[in-house]
């Protein structure tokens, strides 16, 4: 079959034309836009291939055009082949069917993991890499509902909500996007959680293999988050976040757009208040997203009943906490009321050291305590 027609067929590719596709996309100046445009002009990858250095000579280029090498194309399918993630191209029975949707569908995506959960229903969620603790807490306690529902979880496996998205759904197969290529996972940290995430769940890129992330490659990864999602969720968001650029191309994609209303003293609720008032639907619990999900799948959704599992009671506070975990739980207080258990939990601090930060912030006027134990920042 013509490379050209396989863009609209759901058929495999062998491994010389997987070889051709890897080669067009990673060649310089070919974006997923232009390598559509190539192959329905040409009729084909191998002949969009043979005509680039023309072009690049009609179009008055002054250098040679760097085009990737079959060696280059080899070495990364068996790098990837060799740590458990398979190249799959657009068209392929296993490439997501919502992201094929979209106008700039990735020609071809790096997957590791289970294909099964890019195959279901899916919803994204994501926020602030500065979340608060309640937002963190209400992150964790959506993405288990609908994980549980049925839905895939997408996420961008940043800190903040992204992680605690993931976490929250890794039993039921999460989703994660990467800025960069499978062997440079960023930030590092998030390694550990990725091995988790490929258990029950997938992550996908459309990096070459090697590739570190940079800042402008952000913007272009959140554009498959809410390209794999029937609706991206803003939990949290600063008015300059890119998880706004997230709900903008998801609103550009015709996905649905939702936000979780905030404080309008958090800082951090900012954008997703803004996008409130531009339309998006608030949502306080899982049956607010499933309501708008179920005339688009055509079939209604279970929602879980929603139980917080429980916490260890606080001991005696007698401990100093260290500068890092002082600053980490500040971080995690805001206007919002959050209960002592969770910033136990979300600031990986003693309880001990987590009374004793809040007696100093108490004693310095910053902190206001309300009832059933819940303390805010003043």
């Amino acid at each position: 079959m013509p490379a050209g027609d396989h863009l609209n067929n759901r058929a495999e590719l062998n491994d010389e034309e997987r070889l051709d596709w890897i080669r067009l996309i990673r060649s310089d100046n070919v974006g997923p836009r232009t390598f559509h445009d190539l192959v329905r002009h040409y009729g084909g990858v191998r002949s969009a291939l043979d005509a680039l250095p023309n072009l690049a000579r009609r179009g008055g280029s002054t250098r040679t055009l760097r085009i990737c090498s079959r060696n280059e194309a080899e070495t990364e399918l068996r790098s990837a082949r060799a740590t458990g993630v398979e190249l799959l191209a657009l068209g392929e029975p296993d490439y997501p069917k919502r992201l094929m949707m979209i106008d700039d569908a990735p020609p071809v995506i790096a997957v590791r993991g289970h294909c099964d959960a890019l195959a279901r229903p899916s919803i994204a969620i994501v926020g602030s890499r500065n979340a608060s603790a309640a937002g963190l807490k209400f992150a964790r306690r959506i993405s288990r509902e609908l994980g549980e529902a049925g839905l895939s979880v997408v996420s961008g496996l940043a800190r903040g909500i992204d992680a605690a998205a993931h976490q929250a759904s890794l039993a039921t197969g999460t989703i994660a996007v990467l800025a960069g290529g499978h062997a440079r996972i960023y930030p590092p940290e998030h390694v550990e959680l990725l091995e988790e995430i490929a258990v029950n769940g997938a992550a996908i890129s459309e990096m070459p293999f090697t590739w570190g992330p940079r800042a402008h490659d952000f913007p272009r990864r959140n554009r498959l988050i809410s390209g794999l999602s029937l609706g991206v969720l803003v939990v949290e968001a600063a008015r300059r976040s890119g998880s706004l650029i997230t709900a903008r191309l998801a609103g550009e994609q015709g996905r649905e757009v939702f936000a979780v209303p905030g404080s309008p003293l958090d800082p951090r609720s900012e954008g997703t208040n803004g996008l409130l008032k531009q339309g998006a639907t608030p949502v306080t619990e899982a049956a607010d997203v499933i309501a708008a999900l179920e005339p688009i799948l055509g079939r209604s959704i279970e929602v879980p009943s929603a139980q917080e599992p429980s916490q260890k009671s606080l001991g005696v506070c007698d401990a100093e906490a260290s500068a890092d975990e002082r600053n980490r739980l500040i971080a995690l207080l805001g206007p919002a009321p959050v209960s002592i258990d969770d910033l136990v939990r979300l600031s990986r601090s003693s309880a001990a050291n987590v009374r004793s930060v809040l007696l100093e912030l108490e004693i310095a006027g910053r902190l206001a305590r309300h009832g059933a134990g819940l303390v805010s920042l003043l």
